[in-house]
């Protein structure tokens, strides 16, 4: 798996939200995005997304082209930073509603498979406004790997929960990162940590594409208000 991005250009109106980013994502693993609120995270992965359109520029998922958002949006599974349910679904209903949504048909066993894996098997009948932040944080991350796609893009996943929760939360998307591509986004550079790769976003540009913590937590610090 590849995702490159070449010369990314997103605007509104006089305001460039991205500018001119290039960058390459190669195989399976965790990467961070890291920057303060407006650097364009959330911008970046919407367009990854095929969510928003870019104003320039070009990205390639394992050879196709973002153009081609049939066949990106079988490859990627999005979480935005708001997740919406049906409040009086219970979350065995939740899970099985998007699996036929996206064209998948379970069998009761393998949903509770799934709701097994981010640890969610013993609140099948609880309905979802009865839940916690982080128990709906990971229900979605439950819904959006029910079409097993090859990337997962996640939107400040760990945002407003506490240290626990966002343990719990990270170490889910550390055992999808085993085999598939994980994009995580975060505006807390200490979220970034167990991340492969960290990117610095600031201001729509990329100032640190590496592998060292230290190093983009020194970057991100740098144009901290």
């Amino acid at each position: 798996m590849k995702i490159e991005v070449i010369k990314l250009v997103k605007n509104y109106g006089w305001i460039k939200a991205l500018d001119d980013i290039s960058l390459s994502i190669i195989g399976s693993g965790i990467y961070g995005l890291l920057g303060f609120e407006g650097a364009g995270k959330t911008t970046f992965m919407r367009i990854l997304s095929t969510v928003t359109a870019k104003t320039s520029g070009e990205i390639y998922i394992d050879g196709i082209s973002i153009e081609n958002k049939k066949a990106i949006r079988k490859m990627i599974g999005y979480l935005p930073r708001e997740f919406s349910f049906y409040p009086d679904f219970t979350v065995y209903e939740t899970l099985d509603y998007f699996a036929v949504l996206s064209g998948k048909k379970f069998l009761r066993g393998e949903i509770y498979d799934i709701l097994e894996r981010v640890n969610l098997q013993d609140l099948y009948k609880e309905k979802i406004k009865t839940l916690s932040k982080s128990m709906k944080k990971r229900l979605g991350i439950a819904v959006i790997t029910v079409k097993d796609p090859q990337v997962i893009i996640a939107d400040e996943p760990t945002a407003g929960l506490d240290k626990e929760e966002k343990v719990r939360i990270k170490n889910i998307f550390f055992e999808i990162g085993k085999d598939k591509t994980v994009i995580l986004s975060a505006s807390v550079a200490e979220d970034m940590e167990g991340c492969n790769t960290i990117i610095v976003l600031n201001r729509g540009n990329v100032i640190y594409n590496g592998m060292v913590l230290e190093d983009a937590c020194m970057k991100f610090r740098e144009k901290e208000v």
